[in-house]
């Protein structure tokens, strides 16, 4: 699948919280930014450096009126273990069988260790008020995914 369009409607989705409620794109609709951005594991320790990072930015990204959703391919159960784990302050939403990850592009093949295999592609989706993407990062650094974020939410005001 291919990354939609900049400047385009974001695919709409539903997917399970970590509370098992469902969460809609539609429910952000008026925020300044949504941040989709898809993760392959719960818990394991790039996905972790990453959330940590977007946790730790809260403030800024609050004050921003800017939202944070993590989509793994993670069971609701896996989801709030890891949020009770790490103190996140974000949701984070189930995708098992990575319908959403197939609609973003976010779903792919990976090479890890000599061999390949579909899984989720670590990618950020900066999701506008109006349901419009405006921004993706395709090359995530799990250290300094936060600070790119920012960056980007800070020179589109």
């Amino acid at each position: 699948m291919s990354i939609p369009a900049i400047g385009k409607s974001a695919p709409a989705f539903r997917l399970q919280d970590q509370d098992a409620n469902t969460v809609a794109l539609a429910d952000f609709k008026g925020k300044k930014n949504v941040i989709l951005y898809f993760y392959p594991k719960a818990m394991t320790p790039g996905c972790t450096v990453q959330a940590c990072g977007l946790r730790d930015s809260e403030a800024e990204l609050a004050a921003q009126d800017t939202v944070v959703l993590g989509v793994s391919p993670d069971p609701v159960n896996r989801l709030q273990k890891f949020i009770d784990k790490e103190s996140l302050n974000f949701s984070l939403l189930s995708d098992e069988d990575h319908a959403v990850a197939d609609k973003y592009g976010a779903w792919g093949l990976k090479k890890f260790m000599g061999r390949e295999y579909d899984g989720i592609l670590r990618q950020t989706y900066i999701i506008d008020k109006d349901g419009k993407l405006r921004h993706v990062i395709n090359k995530v650094k799990t250290k300094t995914h936060h600070d790119e974020v920012l960056g980007w939410i800070r020179g589109n005001l």
